[in-house]
């Protein structure tokens, strides 16, 4: 049998998403190193039969297709496949009863068999699984791809986030971009050559330097977890680059010089769920992001490849956070924390003190990736004060550290992504190299305090 029936409401307002999401369609991405990747959000459909929209718990939010039973479809158009090399293919899914496969087929519902994916529970319908199948033949350029659901299980059996499309291309997969090489050895050696400043005497030794940022806008965009997809995410307030929105890339970031943060040498994008005091929100005062180390030693940091992004934190984290919670949300000034939220989750601040939160980003790198499917597996925290195994690359210890113009109440507030802890932050370098680079030559590997203007 199927869940519980959708209200008729929610079906109207998920039959205007479906109308929206069709137009958007599909999201490529690539770099010189690899060929495209093709990403499908689910509910991006250009027809169906049989699926239901519904909010997704999945990483970056946004919806998936539910209610997915034997015999229920999806239309695709416009697949890239790329050429006739070997296909990685990929399909996020979530079951809690029963199982089956996803037969994907070009041309039409009957047409020619592309891949078969099995699906098989995962422990509930918002616990989500990457599945992903090698295809060796395949018919090339943009396809229209059918994802065809089979299951002996009676009702529904799985729900689908996304599929991915990605070419053999130089030993690429799914979800993850290479960093080119060429292009990295020459900013490293760039990095290598420069003179550090000289540290004048009285410069607080801490190995730190920060771009001081005022918010900048906000939509329910996310260029990292859904590119292409505007409107597919939940909101989020952006500072830094002015462009940023879900079409967001290295270059166009590099394109479009107006940024809200202090220096203009960085026009990086980072970006917050927006905060709800009821149904207002409340955009940050401003945000100092603070590019540090961690290390032992840390002359071993370089700085972030061009095009570098990751995530901290996770929306799917929705567990309470009374006093004392690692990684809370606190109070700034005068008077500081007068109390707590009715439901323990949220501080009270003095009157003449801010909401603030500072939120950690992992500080070793691969040195291979400049993105992973989960944005995170391509880094780590720095374990034992260095960067070694999978991780050797010492990169800016990276936090936001955001203040809201508010003190609050007992009613406390929400995120775009939910509870306190679903707070989580995005990071897309776009630096200018030389820029990054001497701060982090005169700052960081001398273990000297700098402001946002790089100098002591």
């Amino acid at each position: 049998m199927r869940r519980s029936p959708v209200p008729l409401y929610t079906l109207m307002v998920t039959a205007l998403a479906v109308v929206l999401a069709a137009a958007l369609s599909l999201t490529v991405s690539a770099t010189p190193a690899q060929a495209a990747t093709v990403t499908a959000q689910a509910e991006s459909y250009a027809a169906q039969s049989g699926v239901t929209l519904e909010a997704t718990a999945d990483t970056g939010g946004g919806q998936n297709a539910a209610f997915l039973a034997d015999g229920d479809w999806m239309r695709f158009d416009n697949v890239d496949l790329g050429g006739a090399d070997r296909l990685t293919v990929s399909a996020r899914t979530a079951s809690a009863v029963g199982s089956g496969t996803v037969e994907l087929r070009t041309a039409g519902l009957t047409g020619p068999l592309l891949a078969v994916i099995p699906v098989s529970p995962t422990g509930g319908w918002q616990n989500w699984s990457t599945l992903t199948t090698e295809v060796t033949t395949h018919p090339a350029g943009a396809q229209t791809v059918f994802a065809v659901l089979r299951s002996t299980t009676p009702g529904d059996f799985v729900n689908v986030n996304w599929f991915s499309f990605a070419g053999e291309g130089d030993g690429a997969v799914a979800g993850w971009v290479p960093v080119d090489q060429a292009k990295w050895s020459a900013q490293l050696a760039q990095f290598r050559a420069m003179t550090p400043a000289a540290v004048p005497g009285g410069v607080v030794r801490v190995p730190e330097f920060n771009a001081t940022c005022t918010y900048s806008h906000s939509k329910p965009d996310d260029p990292i977890v859904l590119p292409g997809l505007p409107g597919a995410s939940h909101m989020h307030s952006f500072f830094g680059n002015r462009s940023t929105d879900a079409f967001t890339t290295t270059q166009s970031l590099r394109a479009h010089t107006p940024t809200s943060c202090t220096p203009a040498d960085d026009l990086s994008a980072y970006w917050i769920p927006t905060l709800y005091e009821g149904d207002t929100a409340v955009e940050p005062e401003g945000m100092i992001v603070y590019y540090g180390s961690r290390l032992t030693d840390p002359a071993a940091t370089v700085p972030f490849p061009e095009g570098f992004r990751m995530i901290a934190g996770s929306a799917k984290t929705q567990t309470p956070t009374p006093a004392g919670s690692p990684g809370q949300f606190w109070c700034a000034g005068e008077g500081g924390e007068t109390g707590r939220s009715a439901d323990g989750n949220w501080p009270v601040c003095a009157p003449k003190a801010h909401l603030t939160h500072q939120l950690v980003f992992p500080d070793c790198w691969d040195g291979k990736n400049l993105d992973s499917p989960d944005h995170k597996s391509h880094v780590a925290f720095t374990y034992d004060g260095k960067c070694s195994g999978a991780y050797p690359v010492a990169i800016p210890n990276l936090s936001f550290v955001t203040s809201y113009p508010t003190s609050g109440t007992t009613a406390g507030f929400r995120l775009a992504s939910g509870m306190a802890s679903s707070i989580h932050g995005d990071f897309f370098n776009a630096w200018d190299n030389a820029a990054l680079g001497h701060r982090v030559k005169d700052c960081i590997n001398q273990k000297a305090k700098c402001n946002a203007a790089g100098t002591f």
